[in-house]
């Protein structure tokens, strides 16, 4: 048993480790380090000598498990023990050449493959009709002619929570005029903006004008196509307001359509309470724990979802504790067990 405030020395060994081409940040390297030297030690430990939170050894015993650097012990179930380095490190150092030299490939192969495209292309293949809009003024700008010129439907993905008042100011009038022509408006949102007053008034507004209302956990980008003729989507998807590509091309407008079209029928209509599995869990709370899983942070699956940094937390806060885990390593394995995670 050691005391707080107890220092850890290493050999030189294992000081020499450098993690952090794999992603491992020093406080991550430094718990797997004093976990080689001393193997029997619990986190409460671990902290103890590092004079750390317990939360920190935690989450960096998530870290480490991601990367096989620790396993579950079989001896003592519910605690983990270090893989050895010999074997854990140069595994991972094996694992990087291997993508190294596949996406070394990839790329060659790409390449061939795409300068083969573009010379069959430039012979036989009509150009793709592409026109590309850069700044938020002359994307809405085109928005407006496109929603005047609308005869039939505007279908939308708008993948953010809550609206900005100059957003619902600019979208009303011209789903006001479209709505009076009998063009109908179809529109998916994130689950998140149930959350949101003013944009569950905007909402509810445009749904008793008689437009369509729906919304889903997460959403790819923003999308409008138009009549099923115009479509446009962002030239980033991180940054829709920088820039936007308009397309005409008859098959890809029919694609994304049919793209729209799917995700409509799994999206719940606005004014309906999200459903909660058998489980209890939501739709949004599967989708959280899904990308918490593939590796985003949580400021990042706060950006899919539409949500705060402090609800992403406070939501997985809540999860582990359904869950009765002590980590998220622990929760995702808890979750995967149950079904939670598809």
């Amino acid at each position: 048993m050691i005391t707080m405030g107890a220092t850890v020395r290493l050999p030189g060994r294992v000081a020499r480790l450098m993690l952090k081409p794999f992603g491992v940040d020093s406080t991550a390297e430094t718990v797997y380090r004093t976990m080689i030297v001393h193997r029997d030690w619990n986190v409460g430990e671990i902290a103890g000598a590092l004079e750390l939170p317990e939360s920190d050894v935690r989450a960096a015993l998530d870290r480490l498990a991601d990367l096989a650097l620790v396993r579950q012990s079989l001896e003592n179930p519910g605690s983990l023990r270090p893989v050895d380095p010999e074997f854990g490190l140069l595994s991972l150092i094996r694992g990087r050449q291997v993508e190294l030299h596949r996406s070394q490939q990839e790329l060659t192969e790409s390449h061939a493959a795409v300068s083969e495209l573009i010379a069959t292309l430039q012979t036989t293949a009509p150009r793709m009709e592409i026109d590309q809009l850069i700044g938020i003024d002359e994307i809405q700008s085109r928005i407006e002619v496109l929603a005047h010129q609308a005869t039939t439907e505007c279908l939308s993905f708008i993948p953010a929570g809550a609206q900005t008042p100059e957003s619902i100011a600019a979208g009303g009038p011209l789903n006001d005029a479209a709505l009076d022509r009998g063009v109908a408006v179809r529109t998916i949102y994130l689950d998140s903006l149930r959350n949101d007053p003013p944009t569950c008034r905007y909402a509810n507004w445009l749904t008793s004008r008689g437009g369509e209302v729906r919304t889903r956990p997460t959403l790819p980008a923003r999308l409008l196509v138009v009549d099923r003729e115009v479509a446009l989507l962002p030239l980033d998807t991180g940054h829709s307001r920088a820039g936007a590509i308009e397309l005409t091309t008859r098959s890809v407008v029919q694609m994304l359509t049919a793209f729209f079209e799917h995700l409509w029928l799994s999206a719940i209509p606005f004014g309906t309470e999200p459903p909660r599995d058998d489980a209890g869990v939501t739709g949004q709370e599967r989708e959280l724990l899904a990308l918490l899983s593939q590796g985003l942070t949580d400021e990042m699956a706060g950006r899919r979802l539409g949500v705060s940094l402090r609800t992403v937390r406070r939501t997985m806060a809540g999860l582990m504790e359904r869950l009765s885990a002590k980590s998220r390593f622990e929760a995702g394995m808890r979750a995967a067990e149950r079904g939670w995670l598809a």
